[in-house]
Formats: C-alpha cells, sequence, structure tokens
C-alpha cells in the first residue's frame, strides 16, 4: 500500500484554484502575504479566502520578516493552521510566534548544497517543520516561487528525523522523481501550477496532484 505524500500548493489566490487545490487530494493550501510577489493577497482577500476553504484543508499563512502587527491582522483574517517563515526570521522569532500563537511554524530556508545546512541546524527542534527551496537567481526579489530546481539527492546530509517539504522547480514532470531522489515525503509547489506569476492553472494543478498520488515513497527512509 502506498505512503500517501504531503502536498502543498502555494500563492493561492481564487476559489477556483482553492476548489481544484481540496479536490486534487492535497493536503495543504498556502496564501502569500508578501507585497512584492504577485501571488501576494490582502488580509481582506485571505479572509474570503479561508472561509472558502473552511475546514477541508490545512491552511498555511506564508510570510516574509513581518512584523509583530501584521502578523496579527494576517492570523485574525486568514485563521491559519499553519504559519510559514520564508524571509530571515530568527529562532527567537519562531519561539515567540509559536508561543504567541499557539500555531505550529514551518521555516523555509533556500539552499543549493549540503553545506547550507548549517544555518537549519539551530533551528531543529525548534521549528516544527522545515521548507527547502532552490536559492533565488541572482537579482530575483522574491525568496521563493521562482521555479528553480536544486540537486535533490543533497537532502542526504540533513538528519533522518527532521521534517519538511520539498519545493523549487517542481512540477508534473520531475516531482515523482524528485521524491525518489531526495526521499521526502511532503513537497511544495507555486510556479509550477500557473500560465503566468501568480496566475494558477486549474489543469496544472490536476495534473499535478493526480501525479503525486502515482509517486511512491513506500520504501522511503
Amino acid at each position: 500500500m502506498k505512503q500517501k505524500i504531503d502536498i502543498k500548493i502555494c500563492g493561492l489566490s481564487t476559489n477556483e484554484s482553492i476548489d481544484a487545490v481540496i479536490a486534487g487530494g492535497a493536503t495543504h493550501m498556502g496564501l502569500i502575504f508578501f507585497e512584492k510577489s504577485p501571488r501576494h493577497v490582502s488580509l481582506e482577500q485571505s479572509q474570503g479566502l479561508s472561509n472558502h476553504a473552511a475546514d477541508k484543508i490545512q491552511k498555511v499563512a506564508v510570510s516574509v520578516n513581518a512584523n509583530a502587527d501584521y502578523m496579527d491582522g494576517i492570523i485574525k483574517a486568514m485563521q491559519p493552521d499553519v504559519l510559514q517563515l520564508h524571509g530571515s526570521e530568527s529562532v527567537e522569532r519562531v519561539r515567540e510566534l509559536k508561543a504567541k500563537h499557539n500555531l505550529p511554524v514551518m521555516k523555509a530556508f533556500a539552499i543549493s548544497e549540503a553545506s547550507d545546512f548549517e544555518k537549519v541546524t539551530p533551528y531543529i527542534g525548534i521549528a516544527d517543520k522545515f521548507l527547502f527551496d532552490a536559492k533565488p537567481p541572482k537579482g530575483a526579489e522574491l525568496p521563493g516561487g521562482n521555479g528553480v530546481a536544486f540537486d535533490w539527492e543533497i537532502m542526504d546530509a540533513l538528519p533522518k528525523n527532521v521534517p519538511y517539504m520539498l519545493s523549487g522547480g517542481l512540477d508534473a514532470s520531475n516531482v515523482c522523481e524528485a521524491i525518489e531522489r531526495s526521499g521526502a515525503k511532503a513537497v511544495d509547489i507555486s510556479s509550477g501550477v500557473e500560465s503566468a506569476a501568480g496566475v494558477k492553472n486549474i489543469k496544472l494543478i490536476e495534473e499535478f496532484l493526480a501525479t503525486c498520488h502515482q509517486c511512491d515513497i513506500t520504501n522511503q527512509g
């Protein structure tokens, strides 16, 4: 029997895309709170999207170095199940958010080689999960969602008991290979299911999710 893989579709901004994500069997949906991103949603938008999703899926609020007031606003509007921190948030900030809001925190890191895990080590046991994305191209304004992949085999350098989502350059054509080579049990995608920056493509969402459900993680460590 195949194990079920966790799948997060990130950067959603319409009810239609949320419906496709839920219908396709994703476990998580992400809303982006970062004004430089083409996937950014306002607090008012996030409330409507979150209400539409109801309790049918885990809702992830993605922010980048959000200050206390903005984070309070995000949580009040969206009522997320998970906070994803995609900036340079410190270990102390992760602890503070977990204690204040009683929510699990997923800390994102951009990586390209095994030595990059050195910066992750202080967060192990503090963050509830990690998201590993490729380092953004030189000059890019976005910390993630750039559609860039990295060498998935470097995940062997991460301690086996550290929970994480694999991101960066994934799409229906390579997700099973990425899972096999990295050992990941959870994946995250944003630009790989878009027809233009910030514009989710329903067909691509459906294809990606259907493919993920066929990927075999039974023998992974």
